[in-house]
C-alpha cells in the first residue's frame, strides 16, 4: 500500500461508511420542529446517517418538519471524510518522494 491515491480513496470510502451508518451525532445542525401552535429550530449535533434514514426511529421525528446540517457542520463533514485521508495520503507521498531521492 505505497499507491497515496489509493490510500486516500480507501481512506474515504471508509470514513464515508462509517459516518452514513452509525448513529454518531458529530456535526453541527439545525432542527426544525412544527408544533400544532408554535414552531421552533433546535441547535443541535447530528449525524450524517439521519438523511439516509438510519440510526433513528420513526417516532423521534414526530414533530419535526426538516434537520439539516449547518455551513459548519457540512465543512466538518468534508475536513473529517475528504481532509483526513488526504492529509494522509499526501504524507505518505512525501515519504515516498523523499526516499527516491
Amino acid at each position: 500500500m505505497k499507491n497515496p491515491l489509493l490510500i486516500f480513496l480507501i481512506g474515504v470510502i471508509v470514513l464515508a461508511a462509517v459516518f452514513f451508518t452509525l448513529p454518531i451525532n458529530l456535526f453541527d445542525g439545525v432542527i426544525e420542529i412544527e408544533e400544532p401552535h408554535r414552531s421552533f429550530k433546535v441547535d443541535t449535533p447530528l449525524s450524517l446517517s439521519y438523511f439516509i434514514g438510519l440510526g433513528y426511529e420513526e417516532s423521534d421525528m414526530t414533530n419535526v418538519k426538516d434537520f439539516y446540517l449547518t455551513v459548519k457542520g457540512v465543512f466538518m463533514a468534508v475536513i473529517i471524510i475528504v481532509g483526513f485521508p488526504a492529509l494522509f495520503a499526501y504524507r505518505i507521498h512525501l515519504k515516498r518522494q523523499s526516499k527516491e531521492t
